[in-house]
């Protein structure tokens, strides 16, 4: 599964949900969409960046594609800081309005969607949305939701993320380069490289130490894999550096161990730890661009939801806004 990083969109003004649609469009039509899934692509964007631009305050749109096999699909996260929907029942019914349009906004965004989820409360709204192939649609097996932004400023994030799946287990792989910019970008895209070529079942450790000799030569990185073991319901962990993981049950978190170090450079121990992973229970991973100060029992039912609103709203509130960010929150399928 390849993931490509977000682009960041502001939507605070007119002219930017113009902005908006053309490059929605255009990122649909390079991953290959055909003209009428990248119509909707055009009319999903376009309600999105209307409502930030009529309702909302600090408005972005997140443009991100995931590719599996043949199959890709766009995926958009609309952010914003308030004021929050009132009723969103009756927001999601078409008709109604607060802002004497038609009022066909919300409801045609999930019409039109292969997959869609929005959470509201008076600190903002966050609203996801996908439009294409069976990429993003669930397997059978996990759900997954994945943002990766670059440091604002640059072109490229030096973070990166894949998931591989194999019988009974699925692997999750971040990677954080050294720094920010092509140098950083550099040596992820040399981590996912060995991390996606990695013989099939291959356990934790040896995977790390893997990326660790193929970053030899690059300035080097940090990066975790967690395999979710879906049979005997456990978690493998290991990481080196800064990258953190946890996994959650009813809102609870429990911290997993990585171990100092630079994959590439210096690096002292790499070493397993196991989990228990409980059915309802979720999987975060995320680079340093975010604060690890997140506590989730402040969003009633979040946990629950899709996990890239999950991603979408701890990037939104806990970002750091200085380097590149990246958030993978993963579940079982229900």
């Amino acid at each position: 599964m390849e993931v490509r990083e977000h682009r960041v969109l502001a939507v605070t003004e007119p002219s930017q949900a113009g902005d908006a649609r053309r490059v929605a469009r255009d990122v649909a039509e390079d991953i290959g969409l055909d003209a009428t899934e990248a119509g909707k692509v055009a009319l999903v964007v376009t309600e999105m960046a209307t409502n930030l631009v009529k309702h909302a305050r600090d408005g972005r749109i997140l443009l991100g594609t995931l590719q599996d096999g043949e199959a890709a699909c766009l995926l958009a996260v609309a952010l914003d800081r308030g004021p929050g929907i009132g009723d969103l029942a009756r927001c999601l019914d078409d008709g109604f309005s607060t802002a004497g349009s038609p009022g066909t906004g919300l409801g045609a965004i999930r019409r039109l969607s292969t997959l869609f989820d929005i959470y509201s409360s008076a600190g903002g709204t966050v609203l996801v949305a996908a439009v294409g192939g069976t990429a993003c649609r669930p397997d059978g097996r996990l759900q997954l939701g994945g943002l990766c932004v670059p440091m604002p400023g640059e072109e490229v994030a030096g973070d990166g993320w894949a998931v591989v799946q194999e019988e009974g287990v699925s692997r999750v792989f971040v990677v954080d380069g050294l720094g920010h910019g092509p140098g950083a970008a550099e040596a992820a895209v040399a981590a996912l490289a060995s991390f996606r070529a990695r013989p099939a079942g291959m356990p934790v450790v040896e995977t790390i130490e893997r990326v660790h000799h193929a970053l030899r030569g690059t300035r080097g990185a940090a990066a975790a894999v967690a395999e979710i073991d879906r049979k005997r319901r456990l978690v493998r962990f290991a990481g080196v550096g800064n990258i953190a993981g946890a996994v959650i049950v009813d809102a609870h978190r429990r911290n997993m161990v990585s171990h100092h170090g630079v994959l590439g450079h210096e690096v002292r121990k790499i070493a397993e730890f196991t989990y228990p992973w409980p059915e309802g229970a979720v999987v975060v991973l995320h680079s340093d661009g975010l604060t690890t100060h997140w506590d989730l029992h402040a969003y009633p039912g979040l946990v629950a939801r899709h996990p890239l609103l999950v991603a979408g709203i701890l990037y939104r509130d806990f970002g750091r806004g200085r380097d590149d960010a990246t958030v993978v929150v993963v579940r079982e399928a229900a």
